[in-house]
């Protein structure tokens, strides 16, 4: 398959308000351009149509990787990812800790949090300086 063009890149991007549609970080607080994710990866299928896409940032897209699915912690139950044009980000997921952490409200958000490490240390961290400048969590 060919390279997206960049009309869709800006489209999706502008569609996501400049931030990753799975950990909802901002592209201006990274320092780097948000990527296109395949919710559907083109591995197992999905296609470059705008509404199998979303803007993410390198961290989630890496560990998302071509996943689709993962085991909540809960229940152990299999279970889908969180797909940002099915599902909204506020029904599977809380902010904690004065929002240096993304919690799991459901299984997809529970299994989510973990496949796509939305807590690993480094996020964490940022967060917390993030929040300092009242750059974080984001008010929507």
């Amino acid at each position: 398959m060919s390279a997206l063009s960049a009309p869709i890149r800006q489209q999706v991007v502008a569609r996501a308000n400049h931030r990753c549609e799975y950990c909802l970080t901002a592209q201006q607080v990274i320092g780097m351009p948000l990527v296109i994710d395949h919710i559907a990866p083109r591995a197992l299928g999905g296609g470059d149509d705008p509404d199998n896409l979303c803007a993410a940032c390198y961290r989630c897209n890496e560990y998302k990787g071509a996943k689709t699915h993962g085991l909540d912690p809960i229940t152990g139950t299999l279970v889908a990812l969180f797909h940002p044009r099915l599902h909204l980000w506020k029904d599977h997921f809380a902010w904690a800790n004065g929002g240096t952490h993304v919690i799991g409200l459901t299984p997809t958000g529970r299994a989510t949090v973990l496949i796509l490490r939305l807590n690993n240390e480094y996020l964490v961290e940022a967060r917390a300086l993030w929040i300092a400048r009242d750059w974080h969590p984001p008010s929507e």
